[in-house]
């Protein structure tokens, strides 16, 4: 196993890393710039696109650029520079904002909010369908993390992340719609705070660690597998990506770190890659609008 710092951006929160397989090319968004970046795996050439609003997750569209959760909502971006606001479905929620997301199977767009103080438990989880219609799931979560599925989408893993619990829903593919919730991993307080995860191939759940610098792989029953130290305190969210599908990139953040963390970890806020693993991941999935 390897682990190589790709891109020392040093963001302050960088999040979501999104392959996209069609370009070679990995995105992920640092929040509090606000911006998005992205990385050409073939020359480890990265750019930078400012945006407007905090913006908490991006997705890849079928009919190109981007869609994300920023803090005013759903929106369309262009990365030439357009960014269009398609729906606000929490504009009576001025301290609330919009976290982490993915889409679906079926090219449906999910993404959960949060108080931006991370105090009230006001984060819920919306699904913006490709013809912009936009449904809230009541959650009450303090900070929202992590929407993902399992390879045959019939399982949707939520996190709240200030309770440090990791939930696993059953899942409606074709109804679009959460049932069932139960407990898939507890954290304790020495584990740090569950952010974001992904899923692979084999429905395993790599789970990143805010404050304890590391990935945990748990199997699919929530055993814990094997763990992965990253040279970063706050781990904040992995995807698998590269032409096989078996690099899991992990972005790191900045924030909240004092000067001697950051003198020991100066690529903290940077994203990862992590070689070697023996396993592959899944193919991101396109909003359909």
């Amino acid at each position: 196993m390897k682990i190589d710092c790709v891109a020392d951006t040093k963001c302050t929160l960088g999040e979501g890393p999104v392959w996209d397989e069609r370009a070679g090319e990995l995105y992920w968004v640092d929040i509090k710039a606000p911006a998005i970046w992205r990385l050409n795996a073939h020359t480890r050439a990265t750019q930078s696109m400012a945006v407007p609003h905090r913006v908490g997750a991006v997705a890849l569209r079928e009919k190109g650029g981007l869609v994300a959760a920023t803090k005013p909502g759903f929106a369309f971006i262009d990365w030439n520079g357009g960014v269009e606001v398609i729906a606000s479905p929490e504009a009576n929620l001025p301290t609330n904002r919009f976290n982490d997301g993915a889409c679906d199977a079926r090219g449906r767009f999910w993404a959960g909010t949060m108080d931006d103080e991370e105090k009230a438990p006001t984060g819920h989880l919306y699904r913006l369908d490709p013809d912009r219609t936009v449904t809230r799931f009541d959650a009450g979560f303090v900070i929202t993390n992590a929407v993902r599925w399992n390879a045959n989408g019939d399982r949707l893993y939520f996190v709240d992340s200030a309770t440090r619990t990791i939930w696993a829903y059953d899942f409606d593919l074709e109804r679009g719609q959460p049932g069932q919730c139960r407990v898939f991993a507890q954290l304790t307080e020495a584990d740090g705070w569950p952010d974001g995860l992904c899923v692979d191939a084999d429905d395993n759940v790599w789970g990143a660690h805010w404050g304890a610098g590391r990935i945990t792989r748990y199997a699919p029953d929530g055993t814990k597998r094997q763990t992965i130290d990253i040279p970063a305190p706050n781990v904040t969210c992995c995807s698998f990506g590269g032409a096989n599908l078996d690099t899991l990139y992990v972005t790191t953040a900045r924030i909240g770190l004092s000067a001697e963390q950051l003198a020991k970890y100066p690529q903290a806020g940077g994203t990862f890659a992590v070689t070697g693993l023996g396993t592959r991941g899944q193919r991101a999935h396109r909003f359909a609008g």
